[in-house]
């Protein structure tokens, strides 16, 4: 049976190319949203679904960050690194000093920040859903339009490029997961994400959960915060460690820190991405 996977589109974003990374035979079905990608594969429309969660330059994608705390129960099943290009395009015989408002996602558009500020200081910048609905919001555009979209984008929408690699750094890195009802077994080499929070500010409390971690020698590769969206200066955890949640190490200090904190909850456990 042909495996539905749910992504960011319309076709030609960055979301579907680590979509057909991770699965190019399943049938892609593009949503509008990252929300609605996560909703689509929580209604059963979908059997996964990708969607971006962070970028080695801006950081976490936040939306997708907080919908996994906050709205659904969907566990990541894998992860997906992708170099980021970004290209300038425009229709055809667009010069580029005449380019009066540039389109892409908000992610893309700080991700080119320098370029833009260089090249065009008078340009408007203007927010789209992706990168590839950038692409149509140029085309259909009353202005002298560009987006910064990908070269599949320009490819399948018949832009032309008339800029390369306007990224401000070359090491673009975004790491994308994938959402399903379940995660993913054990392989060996394996990643797990957990989120926590407080009930309330005490000395410590942040310490005594690293250290069920710390003396288990279990070694943590991210850890960040998110507002609780209650009060303000109150935070949940993100951590991601190296394990899966089913090794007895992993399960053990897993069951420690439920002890310390009031809210708890497994992202998933699933295989380290490939670079």
């Amino acid at each position: 049976m042909t495996r539905r996977l749910g992504y960011l589109g319309p076709a030609g974003s960055n979301t579907e190319l680590a979509a057909l990374k991770h699965d190019g035979r399943a049938l892609l079905l593009p949503f509008g949203s990252n929300r609605a990608v996560a909703g689509a594969v929580d209604a059963g429309t979908t059997d996964e679904g990708v969607v971006p969660i962070e970028n080695s330059l801006q950081g976490a994608v936040t939306d997708t960050v907080d919908m996994l705390i906050h709205d659904y129960d969907l566990l990541i099943r894998h992860e997906i690194i992708l170099p980021i290009e970004h290209l300038l395009m425009a229709r055809a015989g667009t010069d580029l000093d005449d380019v009066e408002v540039v389109f892409s996602h908000p992610q893309a558009l700080g991700q080119c920040r320098v370029f833009l500020a260089e090249r065009l200081p008078g340009a408007e910048l203007v927010a789209s859903l992706s990168t590839s609905a950038s692409v149509e919001d140029m085309q259909q555009s009353d202005r002298t339009a560009a987006a910064i979209a990908t070269s599949r984008a320009a490819e399948l929408y018949r832009a032309e490029v008339i800029a390369e690699d306007i990224q401000d750094n070359p090491n673009n890195t975004t790491r994308f997961v994938v959402l399903a009802a379940a995660d993913h077994r054990p392989t060996g080499r394996d990643k797990t994400s957990i989120c926590f929070d407080f009930s309330e500010d005490a000395p410590g409390q942040l310490f005594s959960v690293l250290e069920e971690f710390a003396k288990r020698r279990i070694n943590l590769t991210k850890i960040e915060s998110r507002p609780t969206r209650q009060d303000l200066g109150r935070y949940i955890f993100l951590v991601d460690l190296e394990g899966h949640r089913g090794d007895n190490e992993i399960s053990a200090a897993l069951e420690a820190v439920r002890r310390h904190v009031s809210m708890f909850k497994i992202l998933g456990s699933y295989p380290v991405g490939a670079p």
